[in-house]
């Protein structure tokens, strides 16, 4: 499998529109897969997915890297490539503001891939 050579761009869709039916109601196309799986392989990181769950909690919906490297007994700059490979996936935006960066979790991806793994099949 070849890596890919920029950050991937999931489309941001308007929050009553899935990206694609749950798994439970057909089978995903593999385009589908191909643009969704590396979402999902940020996510299978203890590290990232705590990380994750630190920026979508924060109050104000947004976390500071100053706030998020305190938490891990991990250094600044593996923090940094942790924090990285959720942008390059889709999940976070960063914006700089002086000497920090702030992370805010990017709610409709999380929404789609929420609703691509919905349990329930329609009757």
């Amino acid at each position: 499998m070849t890596k890919q050579s920029g950050a991937l761009t999931l489309i941001d869709l308007d929050t009553a529109t899935p990206c694609c039916p749950p798994l439970a109601q057909q089978p995903l196309p593999a385009e589908t897969a191909a643009v969704l799986a590396p979402a999902f392989k940020a996510l299978g990181d203890p590290v990232r997915l705590q990380l994750m769950s630190m920026i979508a909690s924060a109050p104000g919906g947004e976390a500071c890297v100053c706030d998020l490297t305190p938490a891990f007994e991990l250094s600044g700059p593996t923090i940094s490539h942790h924090l990285k490979t959720l942008r390059e996936a889709g999940l976070v935006d960063s914006e700089r503001r002086g000497t920090w960066v702030y992370y805010r979790a990017r709610a409709t991806i999380l929404r789609q891939l929420a609703g691509l793994l919905a349990a329930d099949a329609p009757s």
